[in-house]
């Protein structure tokens, strides 16, 4: 198919809901794909899916877009590539996209600096209570009750990371200039770095100050933070979650963070985004972000440069640049 010509002539790239990304990407490749926008459509998302059937071989999706369902594929028997602008492909049936044959590509290290560097930031905002000392400046709450409540020294504090892969290896690397003690936890030993590498993951939460989660969500790894892990952690303990948000039991941590059983928490990523645990909101030893870690400029172009590459190699059938699943 060719990638230039007539926008009807343009080789056509399905999309359930705009990624973060989408009007960069589109203003960028406008002329190279036709992008067809189901949220867009006046159809319910079923017709228009029923409309394209026949012609759709390519889907773009993201982590805060649509879970792409057997029932979606099912409805998509042309579909031939899956592009996901997230590094996780949690929201993809990836069994029924190997009994059909669709190839995924994600874009795993596009991000790896941008999100090792909000974890990091959360960490510092929760342990200095940063965001907790404007809100005591904002609410003048400084000249009528004196000093703020004492922060926490980030130099010497051991930091378990959970899953050592490109972003935990680059938030160790920050932590490390600071000062910090590095351990870990990940699917297997790195026989590369010379942190302390833990099995089991409650034994890495003992011997932790902070627990920073940086794994990608599996059904081997939802709920692993569980009520023993964050209990192990401790009162003083601080959790970071830059990963996906049912990698750790919400319910359980909320209750944590309410009774003080843990000391605090740094979260870019919840089990039912957008909604938030409530009870958050009034703690001041909790920062909460948006599942924005990705979210700057740079990072932007970088993955609509990928996401189209991707694209148009698929159509010039020639290998993806970053496939997530060898079919």
């Amino acid at each position: 198919m060719a990638l230039d010509g007539n926008h009807s002539e343009l080789p056509q790239v399905l999309v359930l809901l705009p990624p973060g990304c989408f009007t960069l990407l589109e203003s960028n490749y406008s002329h190279k794909f036709n992008f067809l926008k189901a949220w867009d459509s006046p159809l319910p998302q079923d017709q228009f899916l029923a409309t394209h059937a026949g012609s759709v071989q390519a889907l773009l999706s993201s982590a805060n877009g649509p879970t792409i369902t057997a029932n979606i594929l099912q409805m998509l028997p042309s579909l031939k590539v899956i592009v996901t602008t997230s590094a996780g492909i949690d929201h993809v049936d990836l069994a029924e996209c190997r009994s059909r044959g669709v190839a995924i590509a994600s874009t795993p290290k596009i991000f790896t600096e941008d999100v090792a560097d909000m974890a990091v930031g959360l960490l510092l905002d929760v342990m200095r209570k940063i965001s907790a000392g404007d809100r005591y400046v904002r609410d003048g709450l400084w000249a009528t009750r004196g000093d703020y409540a004492l922060g926490s020294k980030i130099g010497g504090k051991r930091v378990g990371i959970v899953g050592l892969g490109n972003i935990g290896l680059e938030v160790a690397k920050r932590l490390e200039a600071f000062g910090c003690n590095m351990l870990y936890n990940s699917g297997t030993e790195k026989p590369f770095v010379s942190y302390p590498f833990y099995s089991d993951i409650c034994e890495l939460a003992a011997n932790s100050d902070a627990l920073v989660i940086c794994c990608a969500l599996t059904a081997e790894t939802h709920h692993m933070i569980n009520k023993e892990v964050l209990l192990a952690l401790g009162r003083d303990g601080v959790i970071v979650n830059i990963g996906r948000g049912a990698i750790i039991d919400e319910k359980e941590m909320v209750r944590c963070l309410v009774k003080g059983e843990i000391g605090g928490a740094g979260l870019d990523v919840f089990e039912d985004e957008p909604e938030v645990p409530e009870e958050l909101f009034a703690l001041d030893n909790v920062v909460l972000s948006p599942h924005y870690a990705t979210y700057t400029p740079e990072c932007f172009m970088a993955l609509c440069e990928l996401v189209a590459g991707n694209f148009e190699a698929f159509f010039s059938n020639k290998p993806l640049l970053s496939p997530a699943v060898d079919n």
